[in-house]
């Protein structure tokens, strides 16, 4: 289990941990590997976030699971969340990386606190860093979750830190680190 690559990358919000994973994955794509998972993409009006869409990385299908706008039982700071969106989205492209013998990778962005209000995505989480497959994912960085913090405790996954300094190149950082342990495709 050891030689299979599992990077968390971590960093404030806002300082490109989604942007550094979708660089890292476009580069595997562009080398013949198969990526499957979920993003969240933020919605800016005004150069402003007001929400954020989960999206099925590898069908593309999106929807709103966090807005200003959203008058929703579940918030965190100034968003509603809507759990059915994640679940009804993200939760099933996660699963599908799982089990899918064509995806070589799995990825999830981003582990936060919105996403974690859902116990089925904790689980499905914990499923896909159990699973044999190399995994990239993007981890809320001051959150003290059990579910997070049991992350940072596995020796098997490496957590690396987004800063406005290194976000640059720790992109190809993490290309190398992973293809350095990815099967070579012929």
């Amino acid at each position: 289990m050891e030689d299979i690559p599992k990077i968390g990358i971590t960093g404030l919000p806002g300082v490109g941990k989604t942007d550094t994973l979708i660089k890292v994955v476009k580069h595997l794509e562009e080398s013949g590997y198969k990526v499957g998972g979920m993003v969240t993409e933020a919605i800016t009006e005004k150069g402003e976030r007001v929400g954020f869409e989960v999206v099925d990385w590898q069908t593309k299908e999106r929807k709103t699971f966090a807005h200003v706008d959203f008058d929703t039982g579940e918030r965190v700071g100034k968003y509603g969340v809507d759990l059915h969106a994640l679940e009804s989205i993200g939760i099933p492209a996660i699963e599908r990386a799982i089990a899918d013998e064509n995806i070589d990778i799995i990825i999830i962005d981003e582990i936060g606190k919105m996403e974690m209000l859902s116990e089925r995505f904790c689980k499905v989480v914990i499923d896909a860093l159990d699973s044999d497959k190399p995994i990239l994912v993007t981890l809320h960085k001051k959150s003290r979750s059990p579910l997070l913090q049991d992350i940072r405790r596995r020796d098997d996954i490496r957590i690396l830190e987004v800063t406005p300094v290194n976000r640059n190149l720790l992109p190809y950082k993490i290309e190398k680190i992973m293809k350095d342990k990815l099967p070579y495709l012929f």
